[in-house]
């Protein structure tokens, strides 16, 4: 049975999410501008594991200087992959062309209390081509790497765990500007949150997905019963009269606690929104994944 929050329906389902493994590296920099700036590269082309070689992003707060190793203001990001292999490659790849290559950064472990490590510096600081120096910084193996502005500076080992993606919500509005208000207000919200990213372009996502196809052979494919324009020409139809926008908000967490909380303080943001109709989710019945974020449960943390 739905329930309301101010006057929005929020629909009695849940949210199926899935496990994997993520990274979370600690990017520094001479300021906030060139730590964004590397953040949001070395997150480039990650929305969604159906496509993309990964999955990742940058959290919301800025990590202040008095919290970093070097002393620098910094960005958490996270990379996900489905196996550990796939994890590191995805990891290697992206500090290596990305922050290494990106004026004044430094790059750390952002889960120095994991017992899982890979080798990322220790791999990385091949690039000093026998020039590189081990040394220690704050308690923190490190490696001196020599580059044309100077050094760079990076952990010699990145944490990994067991975390989970996919948590989503569905936002049904009267029309396109009311649904994309309530998805931003709902973005900004998760973004408080620390150890929670939102890997979609602005946090948000148009073209949500169904598993699989009814017509081509696919492994996903356009989540038909949302889509507003099909409303009158589809039998499982699942838009509700007056609703005309449907945005999908997707965010992964380093565990099921922080989706939760994330999907509270979205619907909290969206419910807020005049014209928004109703909340939901999207779930495939178990067959994506064993997590399950109910929308009910969660408004009891609002």
């Amino acid at each position: 049975m739905s329930i309301t929050l101010n006057n929005v329906e929020i629909e009695d389902t849940f949210a199926e999410a899935f496990p994997m493994i993520v990274g979370r590296i600690l990017v520094t920099a001479k300021d906030q501008k060139w730590a964004e700036i590397a953040g949001r590269t070395a997150t480039g082309f990650a929305s969604s594991i159906i496509m993309s070689p990964a999955e990742a992003g940058v959290e919301g707060p800025i990590v202040p200087s008095s919290e970093t190793p070097d002393g620098r203001p910094g960005v958490m990001i996270q990379i996900y992959h489905r196996t550990k292999p796939e994890l590191k490659m995805q990891i290697l790849g992206r500090i290596g062309q990305c922050i290494l290559t990106c004026p004044t950064t430094g790059a750390f472990d952002g889960m120095p209390s994991c017992n899982r490590k890979m080798r990322v510096g220790d791999a990385i600081r091949m690039f000093g081509d026998g020039f590189e120096i081990k040394d220690t910084m704050n308690g923190r193996k490190v490696w001196r790497i020599p580059v044309m502005e100077g050094e760079f500076v990076i952990e010699s080992r990145i944490g990994i765990k067991n975390a989970v993606a996919g948590g989503n919500l569905l936002i049904m509005a009267k029309d396109q500007d009311t649904a994309l208000e309530a998805s931003e207000k709902a973005v900004e919200a998760i973004k408080q949150l620390k150890a929670v990213i939102l890997s979609f372009p602005g946090g948000i996502c148009r073209s949500g997905s169904k598993t699989g196809s009814m017509k081509y052979k696919l492994g996903a494919s356009t989540n038909h019963p949302f889509c507003p324009k099909l409303r009158s020409v589809i039998p499982d139809s699942k838009i509700p009269e007056g609703v005309n926008s449907v945005y999908e908000i997707v965010f992964n967490a380093l565990d099921k606690d922080l989706l939760m909380q994330g999907t509270a303080k979205a619907i909290k943001a969206i419910s807020s929104v005049h014209g928004v109709v109703k909340i939901s989710a999207v779930n495939f019945g178990g067959k994506l994944g064993p997590v399950q974020i109910s929308l009910k449960e969660a408004v009891k943390l609002i």
